[in-house]
């Protein structure tokens, strides 16, 4: 069921000068892997490979401390995200931990748990930003409200955090919201796609008039050539690219 957030605007908003947000994309999933419509019903974790995607992002993060002083980490309460959150516990130290629905990706609805064929069948090929007013399936979210569920869930983080470092375990979607909405970007835009590899990184800091992005898709723990990183866990073309032919619809 698709749940209503009031939107306001950046101005309105209160975040303190020096709050940070990192938000990491949950490990490939099965619904990835699977090609799943995947909501509540619809998620079945992650995949060994999305284990070993997220645990290569801990031991990096082990390694460099570069998140070192967080004060939370936040997820979705959809099984692909708080499995990811359960890796990164451990190496994030001494955080509170919560999972909000209001971090989850697109609620799709009653097509939760089709295949994207079974979908794309019954209700047409949908991409993020196309008719972006229609929901995904009947009793789903439509993208305008994705986005504003999820500008409104990273602004309450922010706000609840002031000056700290927080740690999102969320999804794509989710990233995708904080560009178009922190940067003031069209709805998805007709001539870019944005795709967050699957245990990436994208981190953004409030300089107290505005935000800054100070990184997007950080995966460079999943790049085979770096000494000492595992090979074959950086997916080399993500799969709902080839959704924009006919019959081909975006996964999450």
């Amino acid at each position: 069921m698709a749940i209503a957030f009031e939107r306001q605007f950046a101005p309105e908003r209160r975040v303190a000068p020096g709050t940070r947000l990192v938000i990491v994309r949950h490990g490939e999933a099965v619904s990835n892997a699977q090609d799943l419509v995947a909501g509540h019903l619809g998620c079945r974790g992650l995949t060994e490979r999305g284990r070993l995607q997220v645990g290569a992002l801990s031991d990096r993060l082990r390694r460099t401390g570069e998140l070192e002083g967080a004060a939370a980490l936040y997820s979705s309460v959809l099984r692909r995200a708080v499995e990811t959150a359960e890796i990164l516990l451990p190496v994030l130290g001494d955080v509170t931990y919560e999972a909000r629905c209001s971090l989850c990706e697109r609620h799709p609805g009653e097509a939760d748990g089709l295949t994207w064929n079974e979908f794309d069948e019954r209700y047409g090929p949908l991409l993020p930003g196309d008719d972006p007013d229609r929901p995904l399936s009947p009793g789903g979210e439509s993208w305008i409200e994705l986005l504003d569920r999820s500008e409104d869930a990273l602004y309450r983080l922010a706000e609840a955090h002031p000056g700290e470092l927080v740690v999102v375990s969320g999804h794509g979607g989710v990233v995708e919201a904080s560009l178009i909405r922190f940067l003031a970007l069209p709805s998805n835009g007709s001539l870019v796609r944005l795709f967050p590899d699957n245990a990436s990184m994208t981190e953004w800091a409030f300089t107290g008039a505005r935000w800054w992005l100070v990184r997007f898709n950080d995966a460079a723990h999943l790049d085979p050539h770096r000494p000492g990183e595992p090979a074959g866990l950086r997916v080399p073309a993500p799969l709902w690219v080839r959704r924009e032919q006919p019959g081909l619809a975006a996964r999450a």
